[in-house]
């Protein structure tokens, strides 16, 4: 029989989905975990589908489709912590395709130039954004590119939905957030990360921001409890760099597996 007849849910895949299947969820500053929306991308856009749809597709994957760790990358195989800081591993969640880890590199950026304010303030609050980013490339390779539709991880001076909380009508302004996308190309799983960056963030703040949300975007789906680590739940007076607790946690779940990077085929098949 062919694949089709073998995978009945990656065929409804292929049916359903001509090109990507989308997922976001968001992380933001001083929250938690949150489902925001599930979509449908066609060549014309962002159609939305029915959570349900999402659920047969992804969450019940049979369990033929792979979940195994890619090769570390050689900058984090080098990484040694020479304090023992230790990590905040436990903190970290996976998801329903594994953790979110990259496998291409470099990791290709996009920071959309804003258009809402000056030139001269746009291109400060560009530097300030690369300035966040480029900290970690010393951890994970990480190109910058000027074209959005290649870009892995697209950064965008923009207020994030207020968020809702459950059962009451108050709403929280967040200062930034984080969402994932998932689709396939070439029969591979794969991921695209949006930063959404508040125009409230300047300065440091702005710095730390983009620090924060791009380590949730490297693969970091989690928080530290410690005011130390970049990735610490909420902001802070004096904003942290990446600290060697970061670096291993981010060490230790590029170690982990996932789905993302392979091949959604079972080439074992006959």
């Amino acid at each position: 029989m062919g694949r089709r007849t073998q995978h009945p849910i990656l065929n409804t895949l292929i049916n359903l989905i001509s090109q990507r299947l989308i997922t976001a969820l968001a992380f933001f500053i001083g929250t938690g975990l949150l489902i925001i929306f599930t979509n449908l991308q066609s060549s014309d856009g962002f159609t939305r589908i029915p959570k349900s749809v999402y659920s047969e597709l992804i969450i019940s994957l049979p369990p033929s489709f792979p979940l195994k760790p890619h090769p570390l990358p050689s900058t984090l195989a080098q990484w040694q912590d020479s304090t023992n800081s230790g990590d905040y591993f436990s903190q970290v969640t996976t998801t329903q395709v594994g953790y979110l880890v990259w496998s291409q590199f470099p990791i290709r950026v996009y920071v959309e130039l804003p258009t809402a304010i000056n030139e001269k303030l746009a291109q400060a609050w560009v530097d300030a954004v690369l300035q966040g980013v480029q900290e970690w490339s010393n951890y994970l390779p990480i190109t910058i590119v000027e074209q959005p539709e290649i870009a892995d991880i697209t950064i965008v001076r923009k207020a994030p939905p207020l968020q809702i909380f459950p059962g009451s009508n108050i709403t929280r302004a967040r200062s930034a957030q984080t969402t994932y996308e998932l689709y396939t190309s070439n029969k591979v799983l794969s991921h695209h990360f949006t930063i959404l960056l508040s125009p409230s963030q300047t300065g440091e703040y702005l710095i730390a921001a983009a620090r924060h949300e791009f380590g949730h975007a490297l693969g970091i789906w989690g928080h530290s409890p410690l005011q130390t680590d970049a990735l610490y739940f909420s902001q802070v007076r004096n904003p942290p760099s990446i600290s060697s607790r970061d670096v291993n946690t981010l060490k230790r779940v590029y170690e982990q597996p996932t789905t993302l990077g392979w091949s959604l085929i079972d080439n074992s098949a006959t």
